[in-house]
């Protein structure tokens, strides 16, 4: 689909870059992961999720702490009502079965991006080989684990895909089996089955077996305890004791994966997988650029994506010279990552040359548009180690203005806003993600604060949402991280409008990939009202207001600064990019328009800043780098959370208030 291309309404627009169709221990230990949240109380429980774990592992000598460890990292010890994961995994242990999720899979099929402005840079010619999908290839066995399990519990493949006790039965005789593969016997001390666990995670390579059952064991040790997605309140109490004497699984016969050009802590279970610096033999280049960050450009965003596609897929499009890269991809099942392009280069992968410039790109297996289709807690917790080793490594801010979405980079000029991509949608869980980051949403300033950050209660807030497989399709109910928004303090009110999104002035929808009525976990905004169980924001240049009643906050209080357009005019332009004046240009560099987006910042609205940048532009043409240059302007501006996107203003436009 090109980037110009209207989407119809209530279709997700699928990522940019996205797709068709060794000693451990002691890191992990001092990692940022103390645990999943406030040690649990031991405790016996009438529930039913409870008592099956209790009983599985009675029947098949696991500790229970174990099993419970093991299913926290695959689901939190949710159900998801029995649909599958992006992996074809099934239930609270995540059995998988990927032919049958493959078969009754909702996802339409994925767009080609031969025609998408994969740089988000008109400067540079696009062309290049058409890209096709992969051939699909039977899937490996860390995604076939479910027939094992029915063969050694006994119960059906139908059973264990949507009866939660049989799938706790299973992964129970899963774990009972590794530990015998290892000639080891049931003990019932946790510590003595770490080599089991790191087999149940399905891991073909040694240093991501031993992260994700460190990981288990960080659980156990710290306990949780949490109401589940079907409303079983489920503990496992905490085992400080729980450590494994040793970490060493050189005897499961794992390959050793080739990190040695790598760029990721030793928390991260990471291989290289690069993206190829091609001549494509047309006069153009791929996949990425040649650069010297941090020394060249300064990087102050990461961006997450979702794939669209398989982990398979993905590794063998972005080892494609045609096709678009970005710099990691991590691994739904087990948190394995893959490491494409160096950190000192430029991925394209954001649809916006200015963000690509001054990105990096975290590519997360899963899919927009499937609720149930989600990440496991393994893919959250190695991608927020990872995000924390490049927000250290970078000096870019552990907020969501700076770990944006792909679906908060902002449009180039106004005829790229439509194409801009939705991804990783309303279903990616930013609070959970941000208390991995240890930087929970939690409020800064009082109840009367002049800006507010969104954090609804992800389980219990259920807005309905459509494209689900088909445009007008109700997707089932599910936990969301996304706020709509309203033109007047009542559910009655239309969606507010975006004029970039739709410039004939119509209202937004419920659509998964409509964007110009949404507010997310962790923006910041600045107050315009209040009235009753109602709050305004400023939002795209008008007043937009959410529900939020006391007794179900969708916000907190926020301390932050604000920005309004400086004395004396009446609004002032929003842009998509901060590109710096015309006299800054050297001879040989064409200048950037400053396109303003089709928005104004009006006097009297107020927004959050997040940074304050300078205005920077990357000039890279050619394969060959003799002639790429950066300019600098003289002219500063300021990053603010505008719509669901970020934009800038022109600091000479503006006055903070504080």
């Amino acid at each position: 689909m090109s980037a110009s291309t209207a989407v119809p309404t209530g279709w997700p627009r699928r990522c940019g870059t996205h797709l068709l169709g060794a000693p451990l221990a002691t890191a992990l230990l001092l990692s940022l992961l103390s645990g999943p949240g406030a040690a649990a109380v031991g405790r016996s429980s009438d529930d039913p999720l409870q008592r099956a774990f209790t009983e599985a592992a009675d029947e098949y000598r696991v500790p229970v702490s174990v099993l419970l460890g093991v299913s926290y990292l695959q689901s939190r010890w949710d159900t998801h009502g029995g649909a599958p994961s992006v992996t074809g995994g099934y239930g609270p242990m995540h059995l998988t079965d990927a032919r049958t999720a493959l078969a009754s899979a909702p996802h339409p099929a994925h767009p080609a991006h031969g025609g998408d402005d994969r740089r988000g840079d008109g400067v540079r010619r696009q062309s290049g080989p058409a890209v096709t999908a992969p051939p699909r290839v039977a899937p490996p066995a860390r995604l076939r684990t479910l027939e094992r399990a029915a063969t050694l519990s006994g119960r059906s493949g139908a059973a264990l895909r949507r009866d939660p006790a049989a799938n706790v039965r299973g992964g129970a005789a899963l774990l009972a089996e590794a530990q015998r593969r290892l000639g080891l016997p049931p003990s019932r001390r946790p510590a003595d089955w770490f080599g089991a666990v790191a087999l149940f995670s399905g891991a073909d390579d040694a240093a991501t077996a031993a992260v994700y059952a460190q990981d288990v064991f960080t659980v156990i040790r710290s306990g949780a305890e949490r109401v589940t997605d079907s409303g079983r309140r489920v503990a496992l109490a905490a085992d400080p004791g729980a450590v494994p004497g040793s970490t060493r699984i050189a005897g499961l016969g794992l390959r050793t994966a080739d990190r040695r050009r790598t760029e990721c802590p030793v928390t991260v279970a990471c291989e290289w997988a690069p993206a190829p610096y091609e001549r494509l033999g047309d006069g153009t280049y791929g996949n990425h650029d040649k650069s010297d960050r941090p020394r060249s450009l300064s990087v102050r965003y990461i961006v997450v994506h979702d794939t669209e596609g398989s982990w398979d897929t993905a590794l063998s499009l972005v080892r494609n010279p045609a096709y678009v890269s970005w710099q990691y991809t991590l691994r739904s099942s087990d948190g394995h990552v893959a490491q494409h392009v160096p950190l000192k280069d430029v991925a394209w992968q954001a649809g916006n040359w200015f963000v690509n410039a001054k990105s990096v790109g975290l590519e997360h297996e899963g899919f927009l548009a499937a609720p149930d289709a989600w990440y496991t807690e393994a893919m959250y917790r190695s991608s927020a180690r990872l995000v924390r080793h490049l927000a250290r490594r970078f000096g870019v801010p552990l907020d969501r203005q700076h770990i944006i979405g792909h679906d908060n980079v902002p449009g180039t000029t106004a005829a790229t806003i439509r194409g801009m991509h939705t991804d990783p949608g309303p279903y990616w869980d930013w609070a959970h993600y941000f208390e991995l980051l240890g930087r929970p949403f939690t409020p800064t300033a009082g109840p009367r604060a002049d800006a507010v950050t969104i954090r609804p209660d992800y389980a219990r807030h259920r807005p309905m949402h459509t494209g689900c497989g088909e445009p007008d399709r109700r997707c089932a109910p599910h936990g969301s991280g996304a706020v709509r928004l309203r033109s007047a303090p009542s559910h009655e009110a239309p969606l507010v409008r975006d004029i970039g999104l739709r410039p004939g002035g119509q209202d937004a929808t419920t659509g998964l990939g409509d964007t110009g009525a949404r507010a997310s976990t962790g923006q910041r905004y600045a107050v315009a009202g209040r009235r009753g169980d109602w709050t305004a924001i400023w939002y795209l240049g008008q007043r937009a207001w959410f529900h939020h009643p006391r007794g179900a906050p969708t916000a907190v209080g926020a301390r932050a600064v604000l920005l309004t357009p400086r004395p004396g005019v009446s609004g002032i332009p929003v842009y998509g990019r901060a590109y710096p004046e015309a006299s800054a240009y050297p001879e040989g560099v064409p200048v950037q328009p400053l396109a303003p987006l089709p928005y104004r910042l009006l006097a009297g609205q107020r927004y959050v800043v997040g940074d304050r940048l300078r205005g920077e532009y990357l000039y890279a043409t050619t394969f060959d780098t003799a002639g790429h240059r950066v300019v600098r302007g003289d002219e500063w501006y300021y990053e603010i959370q505008f719509g669901h996107r970020v934009a800038f203003v022109r600091e000479a436009d503006a006055r903070v208030l504080n």
